[in-house]
């Protein structure tokens, strides 16, 4: 009688339940170069330059900015643009670093920096590359852009709406040199960061960034990078420098110590020292204050019951794990909570929200959120299938 009343009780719950520009870059002596570094403070962040910005890469957190969407002219700084097109080319098949390309007149009729082709010299792309990322050379970058896009001014338009879908909404790109345009060719030290991380994202990139002397045609002709702190900074590993009279000293200043990589961005500074000198002192400022951290939770995620479905469970997921930047005094007082649903009833889509994982530091603070979701969908039960399980019910209280 017990069984009989237990299995009506079951199917009730069942069916109650389905009813709910550059120039060139001036040569330097190496002895004039300060390499003593200082390590900055909170309050010793005092830059004398217009525009700045900091960014740790991985994470796209910005530490520091200075009228960051100013909109100025950023000289050879462009050619970060034009290697990230180059660079995705070639990721794409479409472009092969040993083809050879034969310069145009107008890739050799270029000025400023460049590495002086010859109409219809042929080069390979890796050669190109190299010369664009150490020299800063205008005439290789003509060339390779007009490989890419079939012209200049093809290849400026795929700048332009490349910039659009990293959010680049402060700049407006008129050639891929940076050098002195008549229309308009301007852009921020925020968006230089956005695609410089995006660029410093493609390893291809790192064999020519941290080159500080190399050599074309055979070792004939030398290049020498532009960047000082690729040879002079610990960790450094790229990236751009430009400068022209009208945006005078810009850099795009990329290192990496302890697998964390910032980006610091100059523009504008009066001289070359002073945006060497500003582009340290954030670096230093970053490393010495600040790490990541993983964003994970402290113990495995339990498995959440799920009625009325395919499944009986659903495996909850952090929905972005990745890292987190904090500040180095943090580390050891961070804490990291769970809250999750007790149970769930199917249907379950993927990726629905099912709790929050919280980051917090020692003072309570929350640091970061981040959603926890179903990773996949449990569909919700038919009646034919709800039937069947009831007969199975049915059958094992009989069993017993």
């Amino acid at each position: 009688m017990k069984k009989r009343l237990l299995a009506a009780a079951l199917a009730a719950v069942f069916v109650f339940a389905l009813a709910g520009a550059a120039s060139a870059d001036e040569p330097f002596d190496e002895n004039e170069w300060d390499a003593v570094e200082t390590i900055a403070q909170v309050s010793d962040i005092a830059l004398a330059v217009p525009s700045a910005l900091l960014m740790e890469r991985e994470t796209g957190t910005v530490i520091y900015e200075l009228n960051a969407h100013e909109r100025r002219a950023p000289a050879s700084v462009t050619k970060v643009m034009t290697l990230l097109l180059v660079t995705e080319a070639v990721e794409r098949g479409e472009l092969s670093l040993d083809e050879q390309i034969a310069a145009s007149a107008h890739a050799a009729g270029m000025g400023g920096s460049q590495i002086y082709l010859k109409e219809n010299e042929r080069m390979s792309a890796d050669d190109l590359i190299k010369s664009v990322a150490v020299a800063s050379a205008n005439d290789a970058a003509v060339a390779l852009a007009e490989r890419v896009a079939g012209s200049e001014e093809a290849f400026v338009s795929r700048m332009n709406a490349r910039a659009a879908e990293l959010g680049m909404a402060d700049t407006v790109f008129a050639n891929c040199t940076g050098l002195p345009a008549e229309s308009e060719h301007l852009t921020s030290a925020w968006d230089i960061a956005l695609m410089s991380r995006e660029l410093m994202g493609h390893e291809l990139i790192r064999k020519y960034t941290c080159i500080w002397t190399d050599s074309v045609r055979g070792g004939e002709f030398g290049l020498s990078n532009t960047n000082k702190l690729v040879r002079f900074y610990d960790g450094a590993t790229g990236l751009k420098t430009g400068f022209t009279q009208e945006a005078k000293y810009c850099l795009s200043a990329t290192a990496m110590r302890g697998g964390v990589e910032y980006i610091a961005v100059i523009m504008g500074a009066d001289t070359s020292d002073i945006r060497f000198e500003s582009a340290k002192t954030l670096l230093n400022y970053a490393f010495a204050n600040y790490a990541l951290t993983e964003v994970s939770p402290a113990e495995p995620l339990p498995p959440i019951p799920v009625s009325l479905g395919t499944g009986d469970y659903i495996q909850p997921v952090v929905e972005s794990e990745g890292k987190l930047l904090v500040g180095k005094s943090e580390l050891s007082g961070i804490e990291r909570s769970v809250e999750l649903e007790a149970s769930l009833e199917a249907p379950v889509p993927a990726g629905r929200r099912i709790g929050t994982l919280t980051i917090t530091n020692a003072a309570g603070e929350v640091l970061a959120e981040r959603a926890v979701v179903a990773p996949e969908e449990i569909p919700r039960l038919t009646w034919g299938q709800i039937f069947v399980r009831y007969l199975r019910t049915l059958c094992c209280l009989r069993s017993h």
